[in-house]
């Protein structure tokens, strides 16, 4: 039998040992080439796009020599005003991409030596770079379309007489959510977090273009498809799968997701479902490559993502 991909040599291409061992100069370079790969790690000014820049090299800091304004490799980027040491903020990028499932805000702090605040911050910020990749994208081919909920358990009571039915709109906490996920066979999964499945009719309507076949499974909601997509059903009670509709793919995804939530971070606001959803969806459409390019895809991305209005400064005003 052939050997999964994961486990092969070629799925190892950058260690931990070898971040470290090459040191800070070679993990900033490594961040100068992925942040101006047009001139091969040379300076470009954020603020003026001009090409001739001084080197401060005591602070690892660059002058524009046309407008005269200061920036670093990490300027205007969503990794700005960072504190860590490049090696080491290579290293956690290295780590997040080695977690096939997530890594905890707790686990990645212990393996990098940092406050659990400056994991969590850095851990959110990787995963809104992340989300951008399918920013604006248009789903095309075959699409399947499917919903999960998470979130809102409800502890039952100790005694049967003091129980209540769960199910019931006046016992639930407000907390539940649905990921919807559409996924693009051989290409993209696009999720998002809503309060019901049925809205995900909407949200195909802008996302996924009329000529493609959408897989959908037997919920009723899914019946207003019919009327703008060639849409093929399947009825889970019966099968998984037919020569007809398809949802196993989608849910592949979400079997993925379980697991990142249950058995990594154990509890995930409603609030952020969405960064962990689309963090999933990331690591399950790039399952197939290599540790090293998704490192630096990783910081590719995060270098060309603008400061996140969301977690910059983001203890200063929940605290």
């Amino acid at each position: 039998m052939a050997q999964h991909f994961l486990l092969s040599a070629q799925a190892r291409t950058l260690s931990l040992k070898a971040i470290y061992a090459a040191g800070e100069d070679k993990a900033y370079e490594t961040f100068c080439k992925l942040r101006w790969p047009e001139t091969d790690g040379e300076a470009v000014c954020p603020h003026c796009g001009g090409l001739d820049a001084y080197k401060i090299t005591t602070r690892r800091r660059f002058k524009c020599a046309a407008c005269g304004k200061q920036f670093s490799v990490t300027s205007g980027t969503i990794l700005a005003s960072r504190k860590m040491a490049f090696v080491d903020l290579l290293a956690a990028i290295c780590i997040v991409a080695n977690a096939a499932k997530g890594i905890s805000a707790l686990q990645l702090a212990r393996d990098i030596d940092v406050q659990h605040k400056t994991a969590f911050v850095l851990a959110h910020k990787i995963r809104e770079a992340l989300a951008s990749e399918t920013k604006g994208a248009e789903l095309d081919g075959e699409v399947e379309v499917d919903g999960a909920y998470f979130g809102g358990h409800i502890r039952p009571a100790n005694k049967a007489e003091n129980r209540v039915d769960r199910r019931k709109a006046e016992h639930q906490t407000g907390k539940r959510r649905v990921v919807i996920a559409f996924r693009q066979r051989k290409g993209r999964t696009v999720t998002f977090v809503r309060k019901s499945e049925a809205e995900g009719v909407e949200l195909a309507k802008r996302l996924v273009n009329r000529l493609a076949v959408i897989h959908a499974d037997e919920g009723s909601h899914w019946d207003a498809l019919h009327a703008g997509w060639k849409t093929l059903r399947i009825n889970h009670s019966e099968a998984y799968s037919d020569f007809e509709g398809c949802t196993n793919q989608a849910e592949s995804y979400f079997s993925r997701l379980r697991r990142m939530v249950r058995g990594q971070h154990h509890y995930v606001s409603p609030q952020y479902l969405y960064q962990y959803a689309n963090h999933a969806a990331w690591i399950e459409d790039h399952r197939r490559e290599d540790n090293g390019a998704l490192t630096h895809r990783m910081v590719g991305l995060a270098l060309n993502h603008k400061v996140s209005r969301n977690w910059k400064g983001y203890w200063q005003r929940a605290a």
